[in-house]
């Protein structure tokens, strides 16, 4: 259902550039008609507004139950402390955050964690821009289990996409769950923004190979 804060979530991302129609392909290797690119988030404005929807998210889902949370490098970084200072100004919710190196520091401390270090019996939850096909949390789940004997259990996203994953007939954010236990939580989903669209009037060539890669690629439950 495309409901206020929806509506306000998807027009907020195509005014700053981040959800684009055209021809783009994801890391998956698909050819797609939208691209949600949250590098394109760019100003203090933006990053304050975007760790708005998330802290809103995560505290509709999770509250404060959770000790910390994880962005991976890179765009999670940027999103992760954002994230954790909005839902202190928002709700007084004050939890540290950490993030990844691509590559592990071999001077000073080392290793490839920055900030809050992980402890045994952490509950860690992942803040992240998209799903596609659900290859990144494979690379960032030995990352988390590597550090510490944490448990994840809930992800929060911009955007699902509701992709096929790996296996046919299950979307990414499926097999995250099934394969990791992990609650995936989008702001909005590819169903919204088409609905959107629909609503709110675009170029129905747009709609079309919208709606022609939704049909190919997309499952909703």
């Amino acid at each position: 259902m495309l409901t206020q804060s929806k509506k306000e979530f998807i027009e907020f991302m195509v005014e700053s550039d981040v959800l684009r129609f055209g021809d783009f392909v994801t890391k998956s290797g698909r050819n797609t008609p939208y691209f949600v690119n949250t590098g394109n988030y760019k100003t203090g404005r933006q990053a304050a507004r975007l760790s708005k929807f998330y802290a809103e998210l995560i505290k509709e889902s999770v509250g404060d139950g959770f000790d910390c949370m994880f962005g991976p490098a890179y765009k999670g970084i940027p999103l992760a402390a954002s994230t954790a200072a909005a839902l202190y100004n928002e709700y007084g919710i004050d939890k540290p955050y950490f993030f990844n190196r691509k590559e592990a520091k071999d001077h000073g401390e080392g290793g490839s964690i920055v900030g809050y270090k992980p402890q045994d019996g952490d509950r860690v939850i992942i803040i992240e821009d998209v799903i596609t096909a659900g290859t990144a949390i494979r690379e960032t789940m030995p990352i988390l289990t590597g550090a510490a004997n944490v448990s994840v259990n809930d992800m929060f996203i911009s955007v699902n996409r509701c992709e096929v994953g790996q296996n046919a007939g299950k979307t990414a954010v499926m097999e995250v769950m099934e394969d990791f236990g992990i609650r995936v939580h989008p702001i909005v989903t590819v169903k919204d923004i088409h609905e959107y669209l629909e609503n709110y009037g675009t170029d129905k060539t747009v709609l079309k190979n919208m709606e022609s890669y939704m049909d190919k690629y997309c499952i909703f439950e």
